[in-house]
């Protein structure tokens, strides 16, 4: 079963991304830069703030070396991108080079920003055991909203970025029991803040400061609570 927290979240950021696709040629462009450079902004304050979570920095860096490294190896920003443009390809024909990038940037800009973080993470926890899905629910209100925006400037690769909610969502909360039981709130703390800090990296792509091959750093999630159970079994003080 899916959750019922990520089916709402599937619907609003479809919802949010149609939106935005059909509104994105009424609204003015220095409307939708003013929103992109609010939601880049307000991106990078919460990327900050989420990554000071870490109880020890030095984790959240190791993570993100390591899950950069495997990232790199396994290619999964590339891999990512070539899913978008397979999907792109279906929708648009795939002839115009313009349109395609158009499409690839807001699949998986959208995609990242939907699916990193701790409301994500602990939401789908808490959807898989029976917990409610209030969390969710509230991320599904901020997700449709992002979707809205997202999609006025980045066009209709921000609708198929619900196909990696589902997958990616869904998939954590059908591992949500097992998972529960061996997440710390340590665990949680140094994943929340390797999240902040992809968050943070999503901001300065959204400001159009640095391109950054975020999707290669998304090993690093799982490594982070991995750092700290071997830290913990070696008895070593990290914290």
């Amino acid at each position: 079963m899916i959750g019922l927290g990520t089916i709402l979240n599937v619907i609003t950021v479809l919802i949010g991304g149609v939106l935005g696709t059909l509104l994105g040629g009424r609204l003015p462009v220095r409307l939708r830069e003013t929103v992109m450079h609010s939601l880049g902004l307000f991106t990078i304050v919460m990327g900050v703030h989420l990554t000071m979570e870490s109880q020890n920095l030095l984790v959240v860096l190791g993570a993100v070396l390591i899950g950069g490294l495997l990232g790199e190896w396994w290619r999964v920003d590339g891999r990512l991108k070539q899913l978008a443009r397979w999907l792109e390809a279906r929708v648009t024909g795939g002839d115009d080079a313009d349109a395609t990038a158009r499409f690839v940037r807001g699949f998986v800009s959208s995609s990242l920003v939907f699916c990193i973080g701790p409301m994500t993470v602990v939401g789908s926890i808490q959807d898989g055991l029976g917990q409610g899905i209030k969390l969710l629910a509230v991320k599904s209100v901020l997700d449709g909203f992002a979707g809205l925006a997202f999609a006025s400037t980045l066009g209709i690769g921000v609708v198929f970025s619900g196909l990696t909610v589902a997958f990616y969502q869904g998939g954590l909360t059908l591992l949500a029991a097992q998972a529960s039981a061996y997440l710390t709130e340590a665990m949680l703390g140094e994943m929340t803040a390797v999240g902040g800090l992809l968050i943070l990296g999503i901001g300065l792509l959204l400001l159009e400061i640095k391109e950054i091959r975020l999707a290669n750093l998304l090993p690093a999630l799982v490594l982070a609570p991995g750092i700290v159970a071997l830290l913990d079994a070696l008895q070593v003080a990290w914290a």
